[in-house]
This record gives structure tokens, C-alpha cells and sequence, in this order.
């Protein structure tokens, strides 16, 4: 067996092969939550695009608030452990990462670019071209691109088009989806990644990858809306013809409604946690007034009597949270203009989801029929982890082997100048356009 431990990490590395799928496919997903950090290794089949996932590490989350690295130390502290608990696991060493991102407030932003292709057939270099104009459009400085996702072409004006090459017109327009994050939130992932000895492959928005993960290929082309209930954030991303066409997130999550009761009850933090897993619950029952909890109280002594509260007190107490984030997903959806784009169709990942009765008030708040998500087409996921709190972790695996046309290659690599610097540029036009 191998292990890997952290001066074993701070070794130099060998260059990987590709940027998402290194060597014998491997490709690691890494979800730095407020609450928890997950590393998910797996292999990628070189055919059909299967993934077997050899090798799974989480840990507690130290030093993220609402999405955010708060503290680089603890931060690395999580990801050291839960990474190396994933290489032993899968007797692997990984390089890079893809990476989850929830904190940054990431926002989506629609647009139309048009270019002229003068009546020749539409190609590759065509494609590229058009691509790289939505990604060159002005931006707010202090924020980053994420994506850039072509949702549909059209050729003369005419819309529809899912793939324009070997298609004939004098001009070629495409809708494009741009989702960008602060700036600063993403430097600060990337540095305390780095400091494990990691490169960031690629990052990923949070409910982008939790649909990949959690949606059927139906409800990808037909519309659905991915509610990612996580400890910090609650992120929001809508699906509709193959291709997600918004996200959003809300800074509310599972860790607000342990603070509630925390604070409701006076007691430590970690009771709290406890109360929420053990008995919490968001939908009241007769049976609830006749239930006893013992709470002890912040600051007592283990050998002081504890406080006993009725099941329906705790039941007051997260309910009120639970309803204000969904009726604040309503109202994102709602000033998005995407309530009813996507149909009446929700679904509902990470681990505050998982409370007993947030599928039923979801339904009642949002209108939409609503299904617990869990990831799916991966192979080898042991039952632990295979639940909506791992959804994030599971779709960026889905999202390193799909095609990655919202980041196009835009031109090989540039090379120093020299006597066959033109001969390899006139070379490539050849190839490109004959």
C-alpha cells in the first residue's frame, strides 16, 4: 500500500500529461465546504467516459466562513488531511485538483456575439473564434470567469443550431452563459491550495456541478433548478437544454440553523449540531409535545441538570430558517427571470437538505415538484458518501471528462520567435481553413 504523507507532498512533481485528466486518467475532485472539506480520486475509462472512483478523504472544515477562506492554515490543515485519506485510500498520488466554488458571490450573466464567416463552411477555428470573443467581453476587474457556455448558435439570424460546423451562412452568432466570481475569494482558494502542493486544474461553480452530478439527462433538456443546501451558502443553478444557464448564490446555509438553536437554547455549538442531526426536523408532529430532549446549557458544568425542552420547541426554531432560504431562492429565481423557465422541476443536494420535512416545505414554497439528488453513473462510491452532502464533489468528477467547450483552446501554445516561428503559423492557418 502506498502512503503518502505531508513531506511526501512537498516533493517536486513530475509534469502532468493534461489538464484535467492526468496520468492513467486520474482526476481528482476537491469541495472545500464550510463545514467540510471532500476529495473524491477517480479513473476515468478512456472510451466511454465511465468513472470509477478509487479513493474518497473529508474532514471537518476549519477556517471557511459562508463559502470563504477565513484562515489559510486551517484550511490547508483540512485539505492535507482529507487528500492524503483519499491517496492512501486509492494508492494514488494526485497532482491537481478540480475545485468547487461556492464563496465569491458567483453571478451569471447572458450574452449575443456575432461574427462574419464570409459564406465559407463553418469549422473548427470558426467555433474557437466566436468562443473567445464571449470570453474577451469587458468585465468587472475585481471579478474572474468561470465559464463560458455556449447555450445555442445561430447561422443568418436563424436560431436553433446546437452545432454549426460543416454548416454554411454569412454570419455566425452564438448565446453565451458567463458566470464570474470575486476576484479575491478565488485567490485565496487557489493560494491555500497551492500551499498543499496542488495545482488547480479547473474551477467549477458549485451548482453547476452538483446538476451534473444529481440530474438525469431528461431534466438537463427539459428544465430543472438544483438547489445546493450546503453548511455556509445555498447555491442555485438552472438547467435547461443540455446546458445550466444560470446560477446564483444565497449566503445562508446549514450552519445558520445551528446557530438558531444554539443561541434559541443557550447551548454549546456542538449540542446544537447534534439537537439539528439527531431530532431536527422542519415538519411538526402531535408527537412532538410529548417528546423530551435534554439540552445542556453554554458555560454549565457536565454535573448541572440539563434543560428539558419539548421536540416542538426545536421544530420552532428551524422551520423559520429553513422557509426564509427557500422563499430567498424563490425571490433570486424569481428576479433572475428564471422561476418558470426551467419548468416546475427541483431538485435538492447538500447535507442541510437532508433534514426530514425540507423536501415537502420545498415544494410548498418554490411550486415545483421536488426530488432529493444524490450523484449518479459513478461507480465504486461506497454508501457513506453517496448521499446529497457529496453531490458537489461527485459532479466536478462528471465535469473533468465532459467536453470542455465553454474553455476553448484558443491557438496552440505560443513559442519563442525564430526562423520557423512564421513557417509553423502559416502551417497551422493552412490546416485550419484547407
Amino acid at each position: 500500500m502506498l502512503l503518502f504523507s505531508r513531506t511526501d507532498r512537498d516533493r517536486p512533481r513530475e509534469s502532468a500529461p493534461s489538464p484535467l485528466r492526468r496520468r492513467g486518467g486520474l482526476i481528482c475532485a476537491l469541495d472545500v465546504g464550510t463545514t467540510k472539506v471532500a476529495c473524491f480520486i477517480a479513473r476515468a475509462g478512456e472510451e466511454d467516459r465511465t468513472l470509477r472512483v478509487l479513493g474518497i478523504g473529508h474532514h471537518r472544515s476549519m477556517g471557511v466562513r459562508g463559502g470563504r477562506v477565513a484562515n489559510l492554515d486551517e484550511v490547508e490543515a483540512a485539505i492535507r488531511t482529507a487528500v492524503d485519506s483519499a491517496e492512501e485510500m486509492a494508492e494514488e498520488r494526485i497532482d491537481g485538483v478540480v475545485v468547487a466554488v461556492s464563496g465569491g458571490a458567483p453571478e451569471s450573466q447572458r450574452i449575443d456575439v456575432e461574427m462574419m464567416v464570409a459564406g465559407h463552411e463553418i469549422r473548427d477555428a470558426d467555433v474557437r473564434r466566436i468562443l473567445a470573443c464571449g470570453r474577451q467581453q469587458p468585465s468587472d476587474p475585481d471579478r474572474e470567469l468561470l465559464h463560458c457556455i455556449p447555450v445555442g448558435y445561430t447561422i443568418d439570424g436563424t436560431d436553433g443550431v446546437l452545432d454549426p460546423r460543416g454548416m454554411y451562412g454569412e454570419r455566425l452568432g452564438a448565446r453565451m452563459h458567463l458566470v464570474s466570481a470575486a476576484a479575491g475569494p478565488l485567490r485565496n482558494l487557489s493560494t491555500v491550495i497551492e500551499r498543499c502542493h496542488l495545482d488547480v486544474d479547473s474551477r467549477v461553480a458549485a451548482p453547476y456541478a452538483a446538476g451534473l452530478a444529481s440530474l438525469v439527462e431528461d431534466e438537463r433538456e427539459l428544465g430543472a433548478t438544483v438547489i445546493d443546501m450546503g453548511g455556509g451558502t445555498t447555491s442555485v443553478g438552472v438547467f435547461l437544454g443540455g446546458h445550466v444557464i444560470h446560477v446564483g448564490v444565497i449566503p445562508i446555509g446549514g450552519g445558520h440553523i445551528t446557530n438558531d438553536i444554539a443561541q434559541g437554547l443557550s447551548t454549546p455549538l456542538a449540542n446544537a449540531e447534534r439537537l439539528k442531526t439527531m431530532y431536527g426536523s422542519t415538519l411538526a408532529s402531535p408527537a412532538d409535545t410529548r417528546e423530551t430532549l435534554k439540552v445542556p446549557l453554554v458555560g454549565e458544568d457536565e454535573e448541572q441538570p440539563s434543560l428539558d425542552i419539548p421536540r416542538s420547541y426545536l421544530v420552532q426554531i428551524i422551520r423559520p430558517r429553513v422557509e426564509e432560504t427557500l422563499e430567498l431562492v424563490r425571490a433570486h429565481l424569481e428576479a433572475a427571470g428564471v422561476d418558470r423557465v426551467a419548468g416546475r422541476r427541483a431538485v435538492l443536494t447538500g447535507g442541510a437538505s437532508q433534514l426530514p420535512g425540507v423536501r415537502e416545505l420545498a415544494e410548498q414554497i418554490l411550486d415545483k415538484q421536488v426530488r432529493p439528488g444524490r450523484p449518479l453513473r459513478l461507480r465504486g462510491l461506497a454508501e457513506g458518501v453517496a448521499g446529497p452532502a457529496f453531490a458537489t464533489c461527485a459532479g466536478l468528477l462528471r465535469h473533468a471528462v465532459q467536453d470542455h467547450v465553454e474553455r476553448p483552446m484558443l491557438a496552440d501554445p505560443p513559442r519563442p520567435g525564430g526562423l520557423f516561428g512564421p513557417v509553423e503559423r502559416i502551417g497551422r492557418w493552412l490546416k485550419e481553413n484547407f
